[in-house]
């Protein structure tokens, strides 16, 4: 086994979380191996290309380059490093409970290589209790002899792809631990690579305060998305009333409408939240609500679409503009989109697509814009999209980025 090395970080996942976290830590002074279970994306990554927009090419290949970054499959790597970072998706299964296969994967790879001394951090998205009932046991039971004292820590990764804000560096990081040491070894970890890392009692706290902070903006675009069809019902612009609202100085924040929530965290930790509450003979209600009607926002929208063409065509052709789950990436996760199309596809509608930012979505591949179709649905204002040309051909087009509002043809959500 490989002599534990100073300043030497190991990350497991190699995808949104982990490389962003890889290269604010290479700024940082550290040397880092990143670990990944996929050869095609170890063999992108080495080769110089970022699978992630949030990393470009050049920044990658400058830290290849200097040798203070590779990527690799060989979990006995990370016997090297003094810190271990365990940055896997922690997705839904078929029955939108928690999957933490991935993540049980991971803190079975790592084990057997944790060398003594090691400060083992989880910062995959999970329910209270995840670090300490399943990772902390995993190692335990099959670390090295010689590993005899571990440190374990939870700081939930916050990170939002294509921010030109916000990133790794300069996002708050919460750090919770088991005890003492470990606690005073992740935040010297996490300030070395963050501006601010703010210390909780437990990982219990960091875990379930993740959960919050994605919950909270469920709750309040469901909250939006209910009232916009109130306001629409009776001919309201709910867009200017949300502007109006947000004159008020305190005690308000905007959320605006949409076709849905999409990405990796809005969809998804709040189902944590609540089969967690279910397994301690709770029920987060409110949280499930807010579930439903995010979930039938696309067939309020395919309806509103629909109600904008001619009755007399049955076999109306819809074109849905943007279907990454927001604007400015390419990233398709738990797209509300694929609902709306569903929907629309059983309404009979012939459907297709249009996104600068996505090559290929669920096997099937673009249209170009000048695509005969009865009407559009702006589902996501990607950049590079022309809508002009739609716009002087009159197509109709459904509104619901509330970008060409006032634009002809166009109706706003």
């Amino acid at each position: 086994m490989s002599a534990q090395q100073p300043q030497i970080l190991a990350i497991i996942g190699q995808g949104y979380v982990g490389l962003p976290l890889a290269m604010a830590a290479v700024d940082a002074g550290w040397s880092v191996i990143g670990v990944d279970n996929f050869e095609a994306k170890v063999a992108q990554i080495n080769g110089g290309s970022s699978p992630v927009e949030d990393i470009s090419d050049d920044q990658l290949q400058a830290a290849i380059a200097k040798g203070v970054y590779k990527a690799t499959t060989d979990y006995s790597s990370v016997s090297e490093a003094s810190v271990i970072t365990i940055c896997v998706p922690t997705p839904l299964d078929d029955k939108r409970e928690p999957d933490l296969t991935l993540l049980r994967s991971a803190a079975t790879g790592i084990a057997p290589y944790v060398s003594n001394e090691t400060l083992v951090v989880s910062e995959s998205t999970s329910y209270p209790g995840t670090l300490r009932d399943i990772i902390i046991p995993i190692i335990n039971s099959l670390k090295p002899n010689n590993s005899s004292k571990i440190y374990f820590a939870s700081a939930p990764e916050r990170v939002n792809p294509g921010d030109p804000i916000w990133n790794q560096k300069n996002t708050p990081r919460l750090v919770g631990s088991i005890d003492h040491e470990s606690q005073q070894r992740a935040l010297a970890f996490y300030e070395s690579v963050c501006d601010a890392a703010v210390s909780v009692s437990t990982p219990e706290v960091a875990e379930a305060a993740k959960l919050l902070e994605n919950t909270f903006r469920l709750v309040n675009i469901a909250l939006v998305n209910e009232f916009t069809q109130l306001c629409s019902a009776s001919g309201i612009n709910v867009h200017e009333v949300i502007d109006a609202a947000s004159s008020k100085p305190y005690g308000f924040m905007p959320f605006r409408p949409g076709v849905g929530v999409g990405g990796h965290c809005i969809p998804v930790d709040p189902l944590y939240l609540t089969w967690w509450a279910r397994q301690n003979g709770g029920k987060a209600a409110f949280v499930e609500s807010a579930d439903s009607i995010n979930h039938a926002m696309p067939k309020y929208v395919a309806d509103r679409a629909l109600s904008m063409v001619d009755a007399s065509i049955k076999r109306p052709k819809v074109l849905i503009l943007g279907v990454a789950y927001k604007p400015g990436v390419g990233d398709v996760r738990e797209t509300p989109v694929s609902e709306l199309r569903d929907y629309l596809k059983s309404q009979g509608a012939d459907v297709a697509w249009h996104d600068p930012l996505v090559p290929v979505w669920e096997g099937s591949i673009p249209v170009d814009l000048d695509w005969d179709c009865d009407v559009a649905i702006l589902a996501t204002k990607q950049p590079g999209m022309d809508l002009e040309q739609l716009i002087n051909k009159g197509i109709k087009i459904l509104d619901c980025t509330n970008s060409i509002t006032g634009q002809a043809g166009a109706s706003s959500l």
